[in-house]
Order: C-alpha cells, then sequence, then structure tokens
C-alpha cells in the first residue's frame, strides 16, 4: 500500500459522514499519473503554492494600497490567515482538511491588483459581470503553467469558483472557504484600520462587540466556535443565528466605516484611471503583451486577454508598468 493510499485509508476511518473523501473525486480535466505520497487534494494545495499567481498575491493589495508599514495586510496574508482558519474548522468537524487548505490557498488567485478597485475597474473597462473568482478559475485552467493550468481537481475548482457572494460550493468542505475568508477579513480588516487610525474600537457597536469579543483574537475565536458547535456531525456548515447576525451586522460596519472611508479611497479614482490608460494602450499593443497573454489573442478576443495580463499584476509591477510607458525618465548623456 502506498503512502497516498494510506491517507485515503485513514479518511475512510475517520472523517465523518459528511466529509468529501478523496476517492470520491470526480478527478482532473486532463489524467495523470498518480503520486505514491500524496493524495489528490494534497497535490492540489502543492501545485497552487508552487505556482507564480500564488507569489504574486503577496505584492497584491488586501484593502491598503502602498503601505509603507510592512505589517498591513496582503492578499498573500489573507490567504494564510482563511488557510488557517478553514483548516481548524475543518479539523473540527472531521471534514477533508487537504481540500479545504487547496481551496483556500487557491480561492484569490484571480485577484486584481489594487484589491476590490481593481476588480471595479475591470468590470467598468472590460465586462460588468468581471468577478476574481471566476478569473481565479481561468488562471488554475488557461494561464498558469506556461498556458497549460494547474491541472486541479472539480472539487477544488468548483469551491474556488464558489466561494464569494451568494454561490454554493457542492461540498462542505468548499462552503468552509466562504465562511473562513468572511471571518479573516472582517477581523484583520479591524485590525489594520485601527493600525491606520481610520478605525477605533470604540467606533464599533458595543453590542457587537459584546456578542462577538473585543480583541481580534477572540472575535475570531467566537465565531468560529459557533460553526463547530452548530455543524457538528450535521450535513451543513453554518454559524448559530446570533453570531451570523451579528457578524453580518459587523461587515456591514465595516463597509460603511472602512472599505468606502474616503482616506482609504483617496487612490483609488488614480488607481482606476491608470488601470483604464493600461488596458486601452494594450487593446491597441497586444503584442507588447507577455507570450502566454498574446498567445490567446489567436482564439479569444485581445479585450479578454488584456484583461488576464492587467488582472495578473501586483500593484508595484501595475505602477512601474504605466511609469515606464507614460513619464518620462530622467536623461543621461552616455560617457
Amino acid at each position: 500500500m502506498t503512502v497516498a493510499e494510506l491517507f485515503c485509508e485513514r479518511e475512510n476511518q475517520y472523517l465523518s459522514e459528511f466529509a468529501f473523501r478523496t476517492s470520491q473525486t470526480r478527478g482532473r480535466d486532463r489524467e495523470c499519473a498518480k503520486c505514491p505520497n500524496r493524495t489528490e487534494f494534497q497535490r492540489d494545495r502543492d501545485r497552487i503554492i508552487h505556482s507564480k499567481s500564488f507569489r504574486r498575491l503577496m505584492h497584491k493589495t488586501q484593502v491598503f494600497f502602498f503601505p509603507e508599514d510592512e505589517h498591513y495586510r496582503t492578499r498573500m496574508t489573507h490567504t494564510l490567515e482563511v488557510s488557517q482558519i478553514a483548516r481548524i474548522i475543518a479539523r473540527a468537524l472531521r471534514l477533508n482538511e487537504d481540500l479545504c487548505e487547496a481551496v483556500a490557498l487557491g480561492h484569490d488567485l484571480g485577484h486584481t491588483p489594487f484589491g476590490h478597485s481593481g476588480e471595479k475597474a475591470m468590470q467598468k473597462f472590460y465586462d460588468e459581470s468581471f468577478a476574481h473568482y471566476e478569473q481565479s478559475i481561468r488562471v488554475v485552467e488557461k494561464l498558469e503553467n506556461n498556458g497549460e493550468g494547474l491541472n486541479l481537481t472539480w472539487e477544488v475548482k468548483d469551491a474556488i469558483l464558489n466561494h464569494s457572494g451568494s454561490n454554493e460550493a457542492s461540498t462542505l468542505e468548499g462552503r468552509i472557504i466562504k465562511l473562513a475568508d468572511r471571518i479573516a477579513y472582517i477581523n484583520h480588516d479591524i485590525d489594520d484600520a485601527v493600525r491606520a487610525n481610520i478605525l477605533s474600537l470604540d467606533d464599533i457597536p458595543k453590542e457587537l462587540l459584546s456578542t462577538l469579543g473585543r480583541g481580534h483574537s477572540e472575535r475570531i475565536n467566537n465565531m468560529v466556535t459557533s460553526i463547530i458547535r452548530e455543524s457538528m456531525d450535521k450535513p451543513y456548515v453554518k454559524m448559530s443565528n446570533e453570531i451570523s447576525e451579528a457578524t453580518m451586522e459587523l461587515r456591514a460596519f465595516l463597509f460603511t466605516n472602512v472599505y468606502h472611508n474616503k482616506m482609504v479611497k483617496s487612490e483609488e479614482d488614480k488607481a482606476i484611471e491608470m488601470l483604464r490608460i493600461l488596458f486601452e494602450y494594450y487593446v491597441k499593443n497586444p503584442k507588447e503583451m507577455p507570450d502566454i497573454y498574446y498567445r490567446h489573442t489567436a482564439t479569444e478576443p485581445v479585450e479578454r486577454c488584456v484583461c488576464d495580463f492587467l488582472s495578473s499584476m501586483t500593484d508595484r509591477y501595475a505602477v512601474d508598468l504605466f511609469r515606464g510607458l507614460y513619464v518620462p525618465s530622467n536623461w543621461r548623456r552616455n560617457l
């Protein structure tokens, strides 16, 4: 028996009856030889971690553009916090932790530079239906690995696609990611907003702090504990009504006081305008894009390919590219 087969056997012995077992996977778009040491979901996790798109998350905005203080969250640190929260919930509920981890690490691979401001730019200049979770699927299917994609399992892709909004993943593990994502960003965005002096804990309604907790760790623990208690040995994953309602009220509070705050959004118009100019430039000059994006213009609209290119950028790459195209450099005489 291989190590991978031993892992699968342990799943059968240990996991909840409601867990998704690796042996149940619908598989991959392209068949490939089995790994003797890793399950299929463990392989997906590793493929995501080793991808270029994953590494670029470290230089993509979470909320604050170009913070000088390196302790502000980025899309990478957000992803790691989602993974940590999801794994705790999955382990407690005896669900498939490997599936959860793979989805958590890959759920934002298609996110634009400048966070949701970049997403807004793509909706405005490319297609109003553009969504980062759909772009994440495009990344893992068409853009990564020199255009061959990561060839992930169906269940991981399904959960990535359905981690946001009213969408619902097919597995309980995928549904955990939606909750873990929300728990992570609500709490770390409060932490960053307090660090930025945009928000004080005293600004948050007292009844919400009373229900959820005043401290960062306390709130996360209460939310996670609520999910575990409510969902143990059940065919669903959810918070208790009290904690869920308070969580959504806190989320609404953040939209009003942080995400739409004038100070936070002070650079948004500049970022969106910059992406507009870059979008129009590369639609007119597609051959100047890297080959991985340009080659798709043979079979897809150029606007689609330019969207792929811009969405892949980190914040600093987008700014440096714009500067190189439109900002004069100092002239130096060759000696």
